[in-house]
C-alpha cells in the first residue's frame, strides 16, 4: 500500500511537471504566434510633426506630410504638386505667382487670392486658391482637380488626405471576415487600420502569405492572404477631359541643317550654302542670342535671308541660344529662367523677331541648364509653346543624347508641348575632353534614338549628326605635370589632350597629309586613323558617307520625323547625295 501511494504521487508530480512545462510552452507560443494588437502611431506614419500637418497618399505611396486644412479644404505644398500630381503647376517664388499652362493660354494666380486670370481675363472662385507659409506654397486641392485628373478623400485621425491620380485596371479584392492592416507582414507587427467584412481594397503587391493592400482611405499595408477573397481586375475611371496639346507636323522627312551664322554679312551666303544640298527642307540660322538676364535678345535675323529660303522650298527655324554670345553660363540661365517676367519678355522678343522676318519655326538651343534650373527651363519651353501655337509656328527644342545628369531638360513634357524634339548626337568626345574619343559613334546615336524614345514618339523625333570630326593631340605628362596632377581628376591621364575640329573635307586633307591609311573601327562605326609626330600621338575618327549612312539608317529603322546637321558648310560634297536617299 505505502509503496502504491509513492508511486502515485509520483505520477502525479510527472503530471504536474509535464502540465507546467506545456503551459509553459503555450504561453511561449502563444507570445511567438498570436497577434499583436500594438497600434501603430499613425501620426509617424504619416510623417506628421506638429499640429495643422495634414497626411498625405497618393496612389501607392505615403508622401510627405505637406498638406494642411483650411476653410474646410486641403491644401497640398506646391512640390508635393508638382512631384506627384501633376508637373504643369508651376510656383515662382520669385515673383509670388502661380502659373498653369494650357494649350493656348495661361492661368495665373497670386497669393492669398480667390481670384484667377486666364489669358488677362478674370474668374473666381469661393475659396482661396494659393496660401504661402514660410517659403512654402499651398495649393488648394480643389484647385488642382480642375485641371487634373484625380480624386481625393479625406479623412481623420489623424488628418490625412488619400489622392488618386491613376485609372484603368486596377487590382482589388474583398474582405473575407474583420481584419487588421498591419504595418508589416507578420501578426506580430504592429497595427495601422481595422478591416470590416465587405470592405474592398486595392491590391499593391503578394509577398507570400500576405498581401500589400491600400485601404479606400490611403493607409498602405499589410492583410493576410486568407483574409481576402474575390481577388480581380476593376476598371476604375473618372470623367475629365484632358487638355489638347496641337502640335504641327510636317507631312515629308524633315532634312535641317543649322546654318552657323556669325554676323549680318554671312547671311548672304545663304544662296550658296542652298544651293550646294540636296534634300533640305529647313534651315536654322543661329541668329538669336539671349543678351542678358532681363530676357532680352541680340539678333541678326535677315527677312531677305529668309524670302530666299522660301523661294527655294525650305523652311526656317531661327535657333535661339543661351551660349556664345550674350548670357553664356548656368548661373546666368537660372537667373533668366527663374522669373516670370522675365521669360515673358524673352518670349514677347522672340515671337516678335520671328514675325518680323517672317520664319517659320524657333529652334531652342539651351545648353546651359543645371539641376535646380530644370522646373524653370521646362516652363520657359511650355509658355513659348503656347506662343507659337497662337502664331502657327513650329517649336523645336535640341537635346543631348539623354544621360542621368541631363533628366532635367524633361524630354517627356517637350515631346508633349513642343513639335519637335532634336537629339544633338555628337559632342560625345567634346572640346577640353580629358581623353580622345569620336565625336559621334554608331552606338552613342543609337543610345540617343532608343533613350528618347522611350520618353517623346517617334514621329516627333529629329536625329542629329555631325558634319565636323576633331583631331586629337595626346602629349604625354612630364614628371612635374604628373606631380601636380596628384590628388586631382587628372592623375588617372598620363598625357595631356588637345583637339581641334575640322570639317569632312578638311580632315581628310590632315590624314592625307600625315601619309597614313584608316581603318574600320567597327566599335565607333567610323574610319580611324593614328600616328606620331614631334612627340605627341594623333588621333582621328573621321565623318564620311560610310558614317554618315549607318547614322541615317538608324533614323529610317526608328521612323523618326528626320535628320539634323551641325553644320552647314562643313560637310563634303558627295554627302547631300547619301542624305537625299534616305530624307525621300
Amino acid at each position: 500500500m505505502r509503496r502504491r501511494r509513492k508511486r502515485q504521487r509520483m505520477i502525479r508530480f510527472v503530471l504536474l511537471i509535464i502540465l507546467i512545462i506545456a503551459a509553459i510552452a503555450g504561453i511561449i507560443l502563444w507570445k511567438r504566434y498570436s497577434p499583436s494588437k500594438e497600434q501603430y502611431d499613425m501620426k509617424k506614419y504619416y510623417g506628421i510633426e506638429k499640429d495643422g500637418q495634414v497626411g498625405i497618399t497618393v496612389d501607392n505611396k505615403v508622401v510627405e506630410a505637406e498638406g494642411k486644412l483650411a476653410g474646410g479644404k486641403v491644401y497640398v505644398a506646391y512640390n508635393i504638386v508638382r512631384d506627384y500630381i501633376n508637373s504643369r503647376f508651376y510656383w515662382d517664388p520669385n515673383e509670388n505667382v502661380l502659373l498653369y499652362m494650357l494649350p493656348e493660354d495661361m492661368i495665373s494666380v497670386d497669393v492669398g487670392s480667390k481670384d484667377y486670370s486666364i489669358s488677362r481675363k478674370k474668374k473666381s472662385e469661393d475659396y482661396v486658391i494659393l496660401k504661402t507659409e514660410g517659403n512654402t506654397a499651398y495649393i488648394a486641392l480643389d484647385f488642382v482637380q480642375q485641371y487634373t485628373n484625380i480624386d481625393y478623400e479625406v479623412s481623420n485621425n489623424p488628418d490625412h488626405v488619400m489622392i488618386r491620380t491613376k485609372w484603368g485596371k486596377t487590382d482589388v479584392a474583398t474582405v473575407k471576415k474583420n481584419t487588421q492592416v498591419r504595418y508589416q507582414g507578420g501578426v506580430k507587427s504592429p497595427v495601422l487600420a481595422e478591416l470590416k467584412k465587405k470592405d474592398e481594397v486595392t491590391v499593391v503587391e503578394s509577398e507570400q502569405n500576405w498581401k500589400k493592400v491600400r485601404t479606400a482611405d490611403g493607409v498602405i499595408g499589410y492583410v493576410k492572404n486568407k483574409a481576402l477573397k474575390n481577388e480581380e481586375k476593376k476598371n476604375i475611371t473618372r470623367k475629365f477631359e484632358e487638355q489638347d496639346y496641337s502640335n504641327i507636323t510636317k507631312d515629308y522627312t524633315i532634312n535641317m541643317a543649322w546654318h552657323n551664322v556669325t554676323n549680318q554679312d554671312a547671311n548672304n551666303a545663304v544662296a550658296q550654302r542652298i544651293a550646294q544640298t540636296k534634300g533640305l527642307t529647313t534651315l536654322a540660322p543661329t541668329w538669336i542670342h539671349v543678351a542678358d538676364t532681363n530676357g532680352n535678345i541680340s539678333s541678326i535675323a535677315s527677312a531677305d535671308y529668309v524670302s530666299y529660303a522660301h523661294k527655294q522650298n525650305v523652311e526656317v527655324w531661327m535657333t535661339v541660344r543661351d551660349f556664345d554670345g550674350g548670357i553664356s553660363s548656368e548661373k546666368e540661365s537660372y537667373e533668366l529662367l527663374s522669373y516670370t517676367s522675365r521669360r515673358e519678355t524673352l518670349i514677347t522678343q522672340l515671337i516678335a523677331e520671328a514675325l518680323r522676318v517672317g520664319v517659320d519655326g524657333i529652334n531652342v538651343d539651351f545648353e546651359k541648364i543645371s539641376d535646380k534650373c530644370g522646373e524653370h527651363y521646362i516652363e520657359f519651353i511650355r509658355e513659348l509653346s503656347v506662343k507659337c501655337r497662337q502664331n502657327g509656328l513650329v517649336l523645336s527644342v535640341d537635346n543631348y543624347v539623354p544621360k542621368s545628369f541631363n533628366t532635367q531638360y524633361d524630354r517627356k513634357e517637350q515631346g508633349i508641348v513642343a513639335d519637335y524634339v532634336v537629339i544633338m548626337g555628337y559632342d560625345e568626345y567634346y572640346a577640353g575632353s580629358p581623353e580622345a574619343g569620336p565625336v559621334s559613334s554608331y552606338n552613342y546615336v543609337k543610345e540617343g534614338i532608343t533613350e528618347t524614345l522611350k520618353e517623346v514618339p517617334a514621329e516627333k523625333v529629329i536625329s542629329g549628326i555631325p558634319f565636323f570630326t576633331r583631331l586629337w593631340k595626346e602629349t604625354p605628362k612630364t614628371e612635374e605635370e604628373l606631380k601636380s596632377d596628384k590628388g586631382t581628376d587628372a592623375e588617372q591621364y598620363s598625357a595631356t589632350v588637345e583637339s581641334d575640329a575640322y570639317g569632312m573635307d578638311n580632315a581628310q586633307a590632315i590624314v592625307k597629309q600625315a601619309g597614313v591609311d584608316t581603318t574600320w573601327d567597327k566599335k565607333a562605326g567610323q574610319n580611324y586613323a593614328t600616328w606620331e609626330a614631334d612627340g605627341s600621338k594623333y588621333e582621328i575618327w573621321l565623318e564620311d558617307s560610310k558614317s554618315i549612312e549607318a547614322k541615317l539608317k538608324l533614323m529610317k529603322k526608328y521612323k523618326l520625323a528626320g535628320t539634323a546637321e551641325w553644320s552647314l558648310g562643313q560637310e563634303s560634297s558627295d554627302i547631300w547625295n547619301l542624305i537625299q536617299k534616305y530624307v525621300n
